[in-house]
């Protein structure tokens, strides 16, 4: 029998959303809300008076429910932390943190008691944050329930993301776990929650897992956080520390024949922190190995961000670096994002290197390494970014559109035997098994500082870009978005239903000359690039590649269509080698299904059929 929890909160603006009148409204203000839980959802809600049970839709506390579970955002929680969205309320609110933080608290207790087979005590979690202004007062929500759960807590303040799973790592600090409370490059008004234990970063299951125990807790409160702390976090300073790992990578690696301690010595090397939590870069590494950083661009930390987004994805700063490499002569640009999870670079001759090209240098340094070995990257990727690996002697892997997805594939070659290096997505996420398969935007910008020292001392004066000027561009390339058409509760079963109907149409034969895509021992099945054994890994969002030829069976490119794990919404990629290749791929996909399908009811097409026009137009 399923066990149920009962408990009282005062009844407050949920009778009126119930439908009850204002006097019972008022007087029930006096009396209680009961909720009966059963095992996974509550079933029953009820106010008590003295005469009778007055009985009223339960969908009060479902919602409620929802609220916390619709945080979930693939491996991350991410939400709206403050007002100033159009369209977008608070979800991210302290007693929704407190519930989320205290869940991963008993998890992680949870998982290390199963790990050892016995009781544990003073299990120890830090946090660290980005400079989002929400950040304060989430915090002590993270605090509160942390403490709930029987952890320690330690506060790194002002941090990164690979920092706090590195504070997991590094001696003296070993902790437990982590949290980093960041939305990467999204808006101030938005926050979230990254997880961490000493195996890495939670899977979407176990934060799905977190979310819906957070989401029964959330729903029992329905309180305000208390600040008061039994044992109030205690302030630690890692980054210190990581910066000094980092330095110690570089000097070890470079081995500088004149002067070792600072092997950056002659560099002009220019970062672009974008007012995120990357400025320690500059001057708790670069500089004190001997670099010269002048010309950097908003290293001052701003939880607004007013210059640009911080990401190397943005134009905006991207051409800012640029401006800032080309007008001082610098040796090289960095572009990190808000939490310095992921990173660009712009080179000497002020080519922004990003996306593809990003990969691309990234698995040149590697496969020099490391011959023959695989790299893993995200179903986005050009053609050309596969014979680059492969001219070079790699293996390149095409799998699932989300970085955890990504490096998750990663590990697992790995524990078959089969040597994978490198794992990146295009929106510059990367990782490397030498250092714990974590996306570190920081550590892939050491590489490439490496590699530019050692080009130096050989002689070289190309610059870091050299290694990618045989890499070929795709003629056309564009992303489109379809907003789907539903209540966010029913959002994600919408979606799959629209990419389950691609499938269909391309397996069926009804999109001539579209074919699912394959990449080696992979093949696109269950909605996205998964092994061909008997346990794939679980689908976080359905997607597809087709591979498309013209009339003539002539190559003519490809298109991803995929879920968001983020939005309510279906991207849709493309990438052609022949002039107009894309827009007459847009056209095939209107006509052909989005209209012939129906999904059109499902979905707003109107970014598809814009463009579609405008290619009639041309």
């Amino acid at each position: 029998m399923a066990s149920t929890s009962t408990t009282s909160i005062p009844l407050q603006g949920n009778a009126r959303k119930a439908g009850f009148s204002s006097s019972l409204a008022k007087s029930a203000l006096q009396k209680t809300l009961r909720f009966s839980f059963s095992s996974r959802s509550s079933k029953v809600i009820c106010v008590k008076s003295s005469g009778s049970t007055v009985k009223y839709d339960e969908v009060v506390v479902d919602e409620e429910m929802d609220k916390i579970r619709r945080l979930q955002n693939g491996s991350d929680v991410r939400g709206v932390a403050l007002e100033g969205e159009k369209g977008r309320t608070v979800d991210l609110t302290p007693p929704a943190v407190e519930a989320i933080a205290e869940s991963f608290g008993e998890w992680v207790i949870k998982a290390l008691e199963k790990e050892r087979a016995s009781p544990v005590e003073d299990v120890r979690v830090s946090l660290g944050k980005d400079p989002r202004i929400s950040g304060a007062f989430l915090s002590v929500a993270v605090f509160a329930g942390l403490a709930r759960a029987g952890c320690l807590v330690f506060d790194m303040g002002l941090a990164t993301t690979p920092a706090c799973f590195m504070s997991t790592l590094l001696p003296p600090f070993a902790y437990d776990a982590s949290i980093m409370m960041t939305a990467s490059h999204l808006p101030y008004t938005r926050n979230g929650l990254k997880f961490f234990t000493k195996k890495g970063g939670l899977t979407s299951p176990e934060v799905e897992e977190i979310c819906d125990k957070a989401a029964r807790k959330y729903a029992n409160r329905l309180t305000k956080v208390s600040t008061m702390l039994n044992s109030p976090p205690k302030k630690v300073d890692f980054m210190s520390a990581y910066a000094k790992h980092l330095r110690d990578i570089i000097k070890e690696r470079v081995n500088h024949p004149v002067h070792y301690d600072t092997p950056l010595k002659g560099f002009q090397i220019i970062v672009n922190a974008g007012n995120g939590s990357g400025g320690f870069f500059t001057w708790d590494v670069l500089e004190k190995l001997g670099a010269d950083t002048f010309g950097s661009l908003h290293l001052n930390p701003d939880g607004m961000f007013p210059n640009h987004i911080p990401n190397p994805e943005d134009k905006t700063a991207m051409a800012l670096t640029k401006a800032a490499v080309l007008e001082n002569s610098a040796d090289l640009g960095i572009v990190f994002d808000t939490d310095v999870d992921r990173s660009g670079v712009v080179d000497n001759k002020g080519n922004p290197i990003n996306g593809d090209k990003l990969i691309a240098l990234m698995s040149a340094i590697v496969l020099k390494e490391h011959p023959s070995t695989t790299i893993i990257t995200d179903a986005r990727t050009s053609m050309a970014l596969t014979r680059f690996i492969t001219n070079r002697g790699g293996h390149h892997c095409l799998y699932r559109v989300g970085y955890r997805n990504v490096i998750d594939k990663g590990v697992h070659l790995n524990e078959d035997g089969i040597e994978t290096h490198l794992m990146m997505e295009t929106s510059g996420h990367g990782a490397l098994k030498e250092n714990y398969f974590l996306d570190d935007g920081a550590f892939m910008v050491v590489k490439i500082i490496i590699e530019m020292v050692r080009m130096k001392l050989a002689g070289s004066d190309e610059g870091i870009g050299s290694l990618i000027k045989d890499l070929e561009e795709p003629l056309e390339s564009i992303e489109l978005r379809m907003n789907i058409i539903s209540e966010p509760k029913y959002a994600k079963a919408r979606g799959t239903e629209a990419i389950e109907a691609f499938r269909s149409y391309v397996e069926e034969g009804q999109l001539e000359g579209w074919e699912l895509d394959s990449c080696g021992d992979c093949w696109v099945s269950e909605g996205c690039l998964v092994d061909t054994n008997d346990s794939p890994a679980a689908i976080d969002a359905h997607m597809y590649r087709a591979k498309v030829s013209n009339e003539k069976n002539e190559e003519l490119g490809w298109v991803h269509i995929r879920q968001s794990i983020h939005n309510p919404n279906i991207a849709v990629n493309m990438q052609s080698s022949v002039t107009g290749g894309c827009q007459l791929m847009t056209r095939v996909l209107r006509d052909k299904f989005l209209l012939a399908s129906g999904m059109d009811e499902i979905l707003d097409i109107s970014q598809v059929d814009k463009y579609a026009r405008t290619a009639n137009m041309g």
